[in-house]
């Protein structure tokens, strides 16, 4: 056995590793933060609402490096095989909406950017530092179009979240505990 390498059918070796679990919830977190940022920051009062704002853009570039490290790792380390319970239709969709999280990842940051950037405007990233406006131009028309296209795709990413949040607990309510404890091993431990 290579050093590091978890032996076949070991609980180690059907789950993923430590860096991609880290990610996966780092970025989770993040995106569900900047959704409810997104949906609610006009019920609160201008300078709130701004604050907010700002935070949520800092906070989708983040996620933009974030999911290219996640991409690169993922590209890198294999993931585990799927659990033998599933079914092929399963195994499909849950390779489709992985594959759609990971265009999503970046879209959504990206028609963000490229919304304040139609202004020529650079992004703060949390009062450190600016990140320089993307080289567009379009003016307040190309704002509302990446304006839509950011709202799509942040419904399309909660739809994203709410399959894959229901496919791992109708695995769960059906016994399958141990395909929870693959992204999640603090979850799951086998006896």
């Amino acid at each position: 056995m290579t050093a590091g390498v978890a032996p076949a059918g070991s609980p180690a070796a059907i789950r993923y590793t430590r860096v991609a679990v880290s990610l996966h919830w780092l970025i989770a977190t993040l995106i569900i933060v900047n959704l409810a940022i997104g949906w609610f920051h006009d019920s609160f009062a201008k300078p709130v609402g701004s604050a907010l704002i700002s935070g949520h853009k800092a906070i989708g570039l983040t996620v933009i490096l974030l999911a290219l490290v996640r991409l690169a790792w993922r590209l890198s380390h294999r993931p585990p095989p799927f659990d033998p319970v599933m079914k092929a239709w399963e195994r499909w969709l849950a390779t489709a909406t992985h594959w759609a999280f990971y265009l999503l990842m970046l879209a959504a940051p990206v028609t963000g950017w490229l919304m304040v950037s139609a202004n020529g405007r650079a992004t703060s990233w949390f009062g450190l530092f600016d990140v320089p406006a993307l080289p567009i131009t379009g003016g307040k028309a190309a704002h509302e179009i990446y304006e839509s296209r950011h709202e799509l795709i942040g419904y399309l990413m909660l739809a994203l979240i709410v399959l894959h949040v229901g496919g791992a607990l109708k695995h769960h309510l059906q016994g399958h505990r141990q395909l929870f404890g693959r992204m999640a091993p603090w979850f799951y431990r086998e006896a």
